[in-house]
């Protein structure tokens, strides 16, 4: 979590004391850039939630650096900043470095930020969260730069604006086809059905063709949690991890159209498959490829040694990042340059796939 505090360091530095202090070019915690190297930036150390190093401690220490979490309960956020020195204020405080925050700011509080305030939001950031959102962009991008170029998501209806479409399409197709809210996490409210008649039109609803072919690791369905990080709609900084986790389905994909209210074979978000009495936990940090959960580099690992093209494989989910941030980039763009004061005020990071 690369979140920059560089100016709050900078105008703090004053006493030579200090001064010493940030030009330790070999403290863990701070990284130089910028013209001559003159700009300190604070990196984060994820082991430092275990050893308590007051090496890493002091630096937020010294500069008095503050954080304050709303409407979320992000234990590991807090972990990290406590770790590093930050000591965390009321929500209702306006004097802090870093807001993480689980929803989305109000355009007279973004206005607010100074230089040396960051928060985990873009505005406008819904317009890739948001799936009916983000699925109209991407037709958008389709229309405006060919179809093939954005060939990125199956074949999707809104509903229940587009539902004459959806039955058109249904009567060539009968699927199956899978429903999901518009504005919803966790599997929740996701459904798969062969039948218009199952459908509920009570709220919006995206429903798009169901994937009834998935790859498969030893005949279970699984997907893929990447995790990027946006620094910049303008210029557009994109960064992804290096690591995520692959994340299976309790029960043995089957086709047969006997199992498809069955979640445990069709949905592999945790918040799911944990409630089955089939789901296998592994705690062994240093085990990768055993349990419903893998590391990313487990399950790539696994690939390749059934002869799957594991570069070609990320080269297209690398392709396939940008042109979904893409899609929403200029009304995000457009969105900071109206209401956020200071370009590296927000930041955003997500998971993808």
């Amino acid at each position: 979590m690369p979140v920059v505090m560089a100016r709050d360091l900078e105008e703090t530095a004053s006493s030579s004391e200090d001064e010493d202090l940030v030009n330790q070019e070999d403290h863990p915690c701070i990284m130089w850039t910028g013209g001559c190297r003159r700009i300190p930036v604070l990196v984060f150390h994820a082991e430092a939630i275990l050893t308590k190093d007051n090496n890493i401690r002091i630096i937020g220490e010294r500069y008095h650096l503050s954080y304050k979490i709303v409407r979320t309960d992000s234990r590991l956020v807090r972990s990290i900043l406590t770790a590093h020195g930050f000591h965390e204020v009321h929500p209702s405080s306006t004097d802090y470095n870093l807001m993480w925050t689980g929803s989305h700011l109000k355009p007279f509080l973004l206005r607010t930020l100074s230089e040396a305030q960051k928060v985990n939001h873009f505005p406008r950031s819904y317009e890739l969260t948001r799936k009916d959102r983000l699925y109209k962009n991407i037709i958008r991008m389709q229309h405006t730069h060919g179809f093939k170029a954005f060939h990125i998501l199956p074949q999707t209806f809104l509903l229940p604006a587009e539902y004459a479409e959806f039955c058109n399409s249904y009567s060539k197709d009968r699927g199956p086809w899978i429903v999901k809210p518009v504005a919803s996490s966790r599997g929740r409210g996701v459904y798969l059905i062969n039948n218009p008649n199952q459908i509920s039109l009570e709220e919006n609803i995206l429903v798009s063709r169901y994937i009834n072919n998935p790859l498969l690791i030893d005949d279970f369905k699984f997907d893929v949690r990447l995790y990027v990080l946006v620094t910049s709609y303008d210029p557009l900084v994109i960064y992804l991890y290096e690591e995520g986790l692959a994340r299976f389905a309790t029960v043995r994909y089957d086709q047969g159209s006997k199992n498809i209210r069955n979640q445990f074979m069709h949905l592999t978000n945790y918040s799911v498959n944990k409630k089955s009495g089939d789901y296998v936990s592994c705690d062994d940090p240093e085990v990768e490829d055993y349990g419903n959960k893998w590391s990313m580099s487990a399950m790539l690992r696994y690939l390749k040694q059934e002869g799957k093209d594991t570069t070609a494989l990320m080269a297209h989910v690398e392709d396939l990042i940008i042109k979904t941030i893409i899609s929403a980039e200029l009304a995000i763009a457009t969105a900071c340059k109206t209401f956020v004061p200071h370009r590296s005020s927000c930041f955003g990071s997500g998971h993808v796939l």
